[in-house]
């Protein structure tokens, strides 16, 4: 074993704090992995609820592992050491499960990789009796798991409070049958998709359906849970070294009431839920023992009904707090004011739609003036630095709306260089750029994504045109790995073979190359209506009005 990946590890323990300390004795063996590196694991509050869930079972000894950073990928490699778990350095391989805790679609890159350094067999079908059960679970998974849905055995469709306890009981009863026995008893759980139990059918290369057991149901159901019989999900683990160190993170709301067009956030996760005030407070409390800052944590901050109250609460506890994005139609004044005593100098907006026929097409339901409003009330307060999130490359996007987009940001610049004139102390517009991803269960799962060269031809048309303009920043997202995610989020199952070539090292285009893949096929072209989609495996989402908001947004308008 090395003794570098030893003393890597025993820093970052010693570096964490355990909110709620849990013992390391248990019958049954479950390491809990997140396929990307420590610092972006462990800063996911899905990461660390799912660790809460697990390693509060005195039945169970939980520990966790990660995707090594670049310098310690080599020092496996080098020195040939399996992957080990980060509490006891125990090899993967010897756990009896595998639990990949996975966010973002990219991630799925990791997966293979992670198996083929555990010295785990990659498909399902090809382990034996004694290699680790694979589990995942994660909100990648349930937009759509099935680029690998072959190297998983049991997948969680949903958010997992009420799904991890059901796991857990099943993998502590005696079932027969061994592996099989298994795997039949968790499809009969609510939320859990045995991929096993579900064939593909083709015809022609186009996707037609799918075969699924006797026992094994389809489309399988995604959980949700009622938020006020669980405690608020919160940190559990702190260190700093994660992206949010200095923070206690808690949830606040679950999902989104907005309904955009192209976001899952309002569609996978079911009604918009907020937690009880009283319930967040008591675990604020708890976390200012541990640090002076609290993130608030939701796919719809602003929205929570008691935003100003929650905020003005932590101020006056003599902490900091801090949001993410906030809704422009939702800026709380007191919420706001909170902000700006604690420090805040750069507040983030999201427009998204650069014209106003853009925020209607997507359905933003903002209009200019009230983007404007929300910046002069920033503004007002000496919040000079803004940054402004676009979107480009969304359906029926011509330059006109990009020309509307670079007018919009003229405009509210010209009001930050007059306030910062009188307060002689100049402030910067960032625009986030990122290109338009078509997902899974939003009225744009049909739409494709348009081509690179459109995209980089759009890019160079806003830099050409924003050059002009000082103090304005603009940061794109890469474009090519824009693609690989369209790519992962509209995929089937013959991405698997992709996947595992790219865990070999090859890069997209030769893997594809390689697995005669058209990975173009698969981001940009428009989906039929009649068409099976790879996630319709999943059920819940009401197709009929997706295909409704779809048509209203070609018809330009959210009528």
């Amino acid at each position: 074993m090395s003794r570098d990946i030893r003393t890597y590890h025993r820093g970052l323990l010693q570096a964490e704090t355990h909110l709620h300390p849990h013992g390391r004795v248990g019958q049954l063996t479950i390491c809990l992995v997140s396929p990307s590196r420590y610092q972006t694991g462990m800063s996911s509050l899905g990461f660390q609820t799912v660790y809460a869930l697990l390693a509060g079972s005195t039945d169970i000894r939980c520990e966790r592992a990660f995707l090594p950073d670049r310098d310690m990928l080599e020092e496996y490699r080098r020195s040939g050491t399996p992957l080990l778990s980060l509490e006891s350095s125990t090899p993967l391989a010897d756990f009896d499960v595998i639990a990949f805790s996975t966010s973002f679609e990219p991630d799925y890159l990791n997966i293979p990789l992670i198996l083929n350094l555990a010295r785990i067999p990659l498909y399902s079908r090809e382990r034996s009796q004694s290699d680790p059960l694979i589990i995942a679970g994660g909100a990648a998974f349930f937009i759509n798991p099935e680029p690998v849905a072959d190297f998983i055995d049991a997948i969680c469709i949903g958010e997992g409070e009420d799904i991890i306890p059901a796991l857990i009981e099943t993998l502590l009863s005696p079932v027969d049958n061994g592996r099989q026995g298994l795997l039949q008893a968790f499809s009969a759980i609510s939320g859990v998709y045995v991929p096993a139990f579900y064939q593909p059918r083709y015809d022609g290369g186009q996707l037609v359906g799918y075969d699924a057991d006797a026992d094994a149901p389809l489309p399988v159901t995604r959980a949700a849970v009622c938020l006020e019989q669980h405690e608020p999900s919160a940190s559990q683990i702190l260190t700093e070294n994660t992206e949010f160190g200095d923070m206690f993170l808690v949830e606040v709301a679950r999902g989104c009431p907005r309904g955009c067009r192209f976001c899952s956030s309002g569609f996978i996760y079911g009604a918009f839920r907020q937690q009880p005030y009283e319930n967040i407070i008591a675990q604020i409390d708890e976390g200012l023992t541990h640090r002076a800052k609290v993130g608030l944590v939701g796919a719809a901050v602003s929205d929570y009904a008691e935003i100003g109250r929650l905020c003005r609460y932590i101020v006056e506890k003599g902490a900091k707090v801090s949001v993410s994005s906030l809704r422009i139609d939702r800026i709380d004044p007191d919420m706001l004011d909170c902000l700006i005593a604690c420090g805040h100098k750069t507040i983030s907006l999201a427009p998204e739609g650069g014209s106003q026929r853009m925020r209607d097409v997507i359905r933003k339901n903002l209009t200019e003036a009230q983007i404007l409003d929300a910046c002069e009330m920033l503004i007002a307060r000496d919040i000079l630095n803004l940054k402004l999130y676009f979107i480009i490359g969304l359906p029926g996007e011509t330059d006109a709306d990009l020309d509307e987009m670079v007018r919009l940001v003229e405009t509210i610049r010209e009001r930050v260089i007059e306030r910062g004139r009188a307060n002689k102390r100049l402030g910067e517009i960032t625009l986030s750029v990122n290109p338009f991803i078509p997902k899974p269960f939003t009225p744009f799962q049909w739409c494709g994504m348009e081509p690179l060269s459109s995209l980089e031809r759009k890019v160079k048309l806003l830099e050409g045109k924003l050059r002009r303009l000082s103090n304005v920043k603009l940061k794109v997202e890469s474009l090519r790995e824009s693609y690989l995610q369209a790519l992962l989020s509209r995929g089937d199952r013959r991405l698997s073979a992709l996947l595992a070539e790219m865990a070999g090292g090859a890069n997209l285009k030769k893997a594809a190359k390689s697995c005669s893949i058209d990975t173009g096929w698969y981001v940009e072209r428009t989906i039929a209506a009649d068409e099976t989609m790879p996630w319709s495996i999943i059920g819940t989402a009401d197709q009929a009005h997706l295909r409704s908001e779809y048509e209203r947004a070609c018809a330009g308008g959210t009528v």
